[in-house]
Order: C-alpha cells, then structure tokens, then sequence
C-alpha cells in the first residue's frame, strides 16, 4: 500500500520484539533510543526458557508461538527476534509462521557490526552455550571473510540477573574468559581487534567489558547493532519513525510466567518502568 506524505508523518508501526525471557529488554531498550516514535509489545517466554537445553525443533514450536501472537494478537508488523538461541535455531521457522511480516534477528546484525569495526579481520564472540553450540556467529562471520573464536561464558547471566553489574567478582570472571580468549587466539595465530556481545544480557556488561579489553579492541553491543539495522530497514519504509522522544513511547510488555520478576528484573534491562506486564498463555 502506498502512503501520501502526510501518512508517512503520522503512522508509526507496531514492532513486536521476542525473548525467552527478559534479557531481550536491552534489544528493546535499543530500539526505544533509536525508534521512539513505534508502538512497541514485547513477549518474554519465561514459562519455557532456557530454550538453550531443548531441542531445535520444540525451540522453532515456541518461537513461532510467540511470533504469532504478537503479529495476531498485537498487530505487529516488523519482528526483532531479541534471543540469540531463537535467531541461532529458528529464524526460518518464525518467518514461515508469519508470512508477509520482516523478522530481524540479532546474529547477522551483530556479525556486520563486526565486519565494519574490525581491521584485522580476527574477531572474539561471547555467548550463551547454547548460541556457541549452533556456531551460527561463526558461520555469520565466515560469510563476511572474518575469522572468529566463540567462547561460552556461562557465569556472565547469573551475575547479571543477581544485579552484580560492578562488582569486582564480575570484573574478575570477564577476566578470565577474556584471557582464555586471548590465550585461544594466541595458539591460532589470530590478532582479533573486535568482541561481539553475543547475549542479550551482555549489553549490561558493556562498560566492563570495554574497561577489560586491551586498547585498540572494539566492543560489539549486539542489541545496538540489532536496532541499528531495525533503523535501516524503516529508512526504506513508507512509516517515519522520527520526532519524538523515548518518554512517549508506547510500550506493551507480556510474560508466559513470573511476572513479578519480570517487572523487577525487567524495568533494569529496559532502563525505565516496564509497568503492568500482562501473563499470556501460548498453550504447550
């Protein structure tokens, strides 16, 4: 459909953003900077996570549930897939439950990112187990002729879910997995100049990372990047998302489960209130 100008003024779109749980909030948190003007809802599947230690197919089953309900129930009419595991494992699947809707995942994102920062060509990625397992950082980086090492940093969620954002304990683990990276590195004969934050719990981490990485090693906030590339894709869009400010911003929040640690939890990933979360039942 085609939109005057004073159309493209005045309609923002509804972007639906998903999680397993609520470290996509930094994804959101992203979006909201750059984007204010969208309506936004967000699903976080707490009922069912980790999906790191299911199977590829029951991961594509819960994501598709979640993508449908909020382009069905919601109206969304752009998709960020705020979970690595799910963009790792399923991303053909959400897009074949939502015909006709964009989905953004946060890998390919995150990897050009990379691409453009880095001068060396080496890259270090961080993630989840799960995300490292897919390999699917390293097989986005070899598309783009970088060389990564991946590297699961287990401890990093649980420290930052317990709020241990500057603690010298946390500082202490980044430490070590960034020195095992190095040493990884070292043996193959890589010079890396970039580290891509592959979690969506990572972001909160940004400033201690860049405080651990030896000079000259760009950091990688893979929710920045992701609403980065959400920005270009509206740029070519017939819907303006300019004026504005992050404080008018429409947004919906959902749950599967716990919703009271979502919003005690949530309001510190998105950086504001997350308000009244809504529980949703998708089924099993």
């Amino acid at each position: 459909m085609i939109r005057n100008d004073a159309a493209r003024e005045t309609i923002a779109p509804t972007i639906g953003v998903f999680d397993s749980g609520f470290g996509g909030l930094t994804v959101l948190r992203s979006l909201i900077q750059h984007m204010p003007r969208a309506r936004y809802a967000f699903i976080g599947d707490t009922a069912r996570l980790p999906y790191g230690s299911k199977s590829r197919r029951t991961i594509a089953r819960y994501a598709a549930q979640s993508a449908q309900f909020l382009v069905r129930e919601q109206g969304a009419e752009f998709l960020v897939i705020a979970c690595n595991t799910a963009s790792a494992l399923a991303l053909d699947a959400i897009k074949e439950a939502v015909p006709g809707v964009p989905v953004l995942g946060v890998i390919e994102p995150g990897a050009d990112a990379a691409r453009a920062a880095s001068r060396s060509g080496d890259v270090l990625v961080i993630a989840t187990d799960a995300t490292v397992q897919s390999h699917a950082y390293l097989t986005a980086c070899r598309e783009r002729g970088l060389r990564a090492i991946e590297k699961a940093c287990p401890l990093l969620v649980p420290l930052v879910e317990e709020g241990w954002i500057d603690h010298p304990v946390t500082a202490d683990v980044i430490d070590i997995y960034l020195n095992e990276l190095r040493a990884e590195a070292a043996a193959n004969d890589l010079r890396p100049d970039t580290l891509v934050l592959g979690c969506t719990h990572y972001p909160m981490l940004r400033s201690a990372f860049e405080n651990a990485v030896r000079p000259g090693v760009t950091v990688i906030d893979s929710a920045e990047s992701t609403a980065r590339a959400a920005v270009k894709f509206f740029d070519k869009s017939p819907m303006r998302l300019v004026g504005g400010g992050p404080d008018e911003t429409e947004v919906h929040c959902f749950a599967t489960d716990s919703v009271e640690k979502f919003e005690r939890l949530g309001s510190r990933f998105l950086g504001r209130p997350v308000g009244n979360v809504t529980l949703v039942d998708l089924g099993g």
